[in-house]
């Protein structure tokens, strides 16, 4: 696939977060509407086109850990909200940012987690659990060896604890576990067709209106394959 071709080539270890989204959509997985800019007013003018409230996010390879390095800016709901995070990340000491994504602000109590490693024994394994900061405290996750069936994928996600997270909730819809399975497949697919992905994280898988949708991911390379 292009995407990951590109990035090999230029040496990198890591899809930025939006080029990792391409490669998520390319198999169907659902992403949020955003856009990479690289000026303040475009910017702004992204904002406008994905609606308020927008996210600002300092973009690229490099960058994988924005939230230790206070790059990212949420709930922005005015042109003046974007113009003062699009400066304030561009100036932060801590890293160069290059770019900017500009991403439509995704709100939900529901987080979930879904990831891709790759086994020395088994080869692709793909990793579904709750997410956000829950992932590391409570490690509620659970493995599935690639290709997933529907019935694999529909057994990962009563195999996890925290599984009553699927259900209706606090006035909110039951996640759409039929969604949900095809992302876990098409997880393992990437897996399967590209062994120059080693990982995949998608952290944080949030709930739209009972939809799963892709807020956060990264997709981690062996440049050597």
């Amino acid at each position: 696939m292009k995407i990951i071709e590109e990035a090999i080539k230029r040496g990198a270890k890591t899809l930025s977060e939006h080029e990792s989204k391409l490669l998520l959509a390319e198999y169907g997985i659902p992403v949020t509407s955003e856009k990479t800019v690289k000026a303040e007013d475009d910017a702004v003018a992204a904002a406008s086109e994905i609606g308020y409230p927008v996210v600002l996010k300092g973009s690229g390879e490099e960058i994988s850990h924005k939230t230790e390095f206070d790059l990212i800016a949420l709930d922005l709901k005015s042109e003046t909200d974007v113009r003062q995070a699009y400066q304030k990340l561009t100036s932060n000491p801590k890293a160069p940012v290059k770019e900017v994504l500009v991403q439509q602000m995704v709100k939900g109590d529901r987080e979930l987690v879904v990831g891709l490693n790759r086994d020395p024994q088994f080869g692709p394994c793909v990793m579904f659990g709750l997410g956000g900061i829950f992932t590391e405290i409570l490690e509620d996750v659970t493995f599935r060896v690639a290709p997933l069936t529907r019935w694999d994928a529909k057994d990962a996600m009563d195999d996890i604890r925290g599984k009553k997270i699927l259900d209706a909730f606090r006035g909110k819809p039951p996640v759409d576990r039929e969604v949900l399975a095809d992302i876990l497949i098409a997880v393992g697919k990437i897996g399967l067709d590209h062994d120059q992905v080693n990982e995949i994280d998608i952290n944080t898988l949030k709930i739209l209106n009972g939809k799963p949708i892709a807020v956060d991911a990264l997709v981690v390379l062996d440049t050597e394959k």
